[in-house]
């Protein structure tokens, strides 16, 4: 079972953009990470591994979450970014591993950091994420999500998935109007189009595979910062699938993301009413009560307990940010 963090919304900072990081550590996302791999141009990973390793030692990040997201482990920087950063590093958290596609990718990380905490004599286990962004991630999910106890959490990265599927979508996660299908005609001939999600398979495999075996669903990026309510409406869909937080590549769309991950004040009341329903329920001998013309049974029990726990944890997060 993956350590209980809160994790609504992880934001992207890339790792040579110092002049964000406090800006970063002062907003309210849930965990942060600061980007190795894609926001850096090659000729400057290694100073922005040296960037890194300095704001983790350097700067208070108080009560977030703090990640890296290393290269790839088919490019030549990966291994000294694991090793470097965490040596250096005991505040990390997690290592963010892209382009997981094997159960191997994760033991190998696992072995690397297990090494240089016996090495090091540290208490504190720095923990795992992976992307599942390719095709061969998707198809091996359920292997990947059983591999290490370090795991935590699986993000469906859709940007470098697009381009292993070859949708050519040029706006990662945004829906495609290609991916439609027409009524029939209607009696005035007219046809109405429905667009459908193309990125369902991959989402709830991944969902799926994580919840089998105790992990964070985390929804992938969403590139067009601007566009608000697409956002919100990527995060709700995430949301109905079982994925309990989303990327933001912009500070902006931190606050949507901990907003539609966050149970609403209706669903807080509607959990303790349930609560209540079935504990007279269960005092008069009866295993299930109508509520509103619903049948309330011990299902909707487990629902209402896992809202109120997530509540919860999202006060005592934001008790702890005000101390810190």
């Amino acid at each position: 079972m993956a350590e209980q963090r809160l994790q609504r919304s992880e934001l992207a900072v890339p790792a040579t953009s110092e002049r964000f990081f406090l800006k970063a550590r002062d907003g309210d996302a849930d965990v942060i990470f600061l980007d190795l791999e894609d926001a850096v141009g090659d000729r400057h990973k290694e100073a922005a591994r040296a960037t890194a390793i300095r704001a983790l030692q350097q700067i208070d990040w108080r009560a977030k979450t703090m990640a890296v997201r290393v290269n790839g482990l088919d490019t030549p920087w990966a291994l000294r970014d694991i090793v470097d950063v965490v040596s250096h590093c005991p505040r990390l958290d997690l290592v963010l591993l892209p382009k997981a596609a094997s159960a191997f990718d994760v033991r190998f990380v696992e072995q690397i950091l297990t090494l240089i905490e016996r090495e090091q004599g540290r208490g504190k286990r720095t923990g795992i994420e992976v992307l599942i962004e390719t095709a061969r991630g998707v198809a091996h999910a359920e292997e990947i999500a059983a591999a290490s106890p370090r795991l935590e959490a699986m993000i469906f990265g859709v940007g470098d998935y697009t381009v292993d599927m070859r949708t050519h979508d040029v706006v990662f996660g945004k829906p495609s109007a290609r991916y439609a299908v027409l009524t029939e005609p209607a009696a005035d001939g007219m046809r109405a189009a429905h667009w459908n999600d193309q990125w369902h398979f991959a989402m709830a495999r991944v969902a799926n595979a994580c919840r089998a075996h105790g992990l964070r669903p985390i929804d992938g990026p969403y590139a067009d910062f601007g566009d608000t309510d697409g956002y919100r409406a990527s995060a709700r869909r995430a949301a109905a699938l079982g994925f309990e937080g989303k990327w933001a590549i912009h500070p902006s769309q931190v606050a949507l993301a901990n907003e539609v991950f966050s149970p609403a004040a209706e669903e807080i009341a509607w959990a303790r009413r349930i609560e209540r329903l079935l504990d007279e329920a269960q005092a008069r001998g009866d295993g299930a009560v109508g509520d509103g013309g619903v049948l309330i049974d011990m299902a909707h029990g487990k629902l209402a307990r896992e809202l109120l726990q997530r509540a919860a944890l999202i006060e005592k997060a934001s008790e702890q940010a005000v101390r810190a």
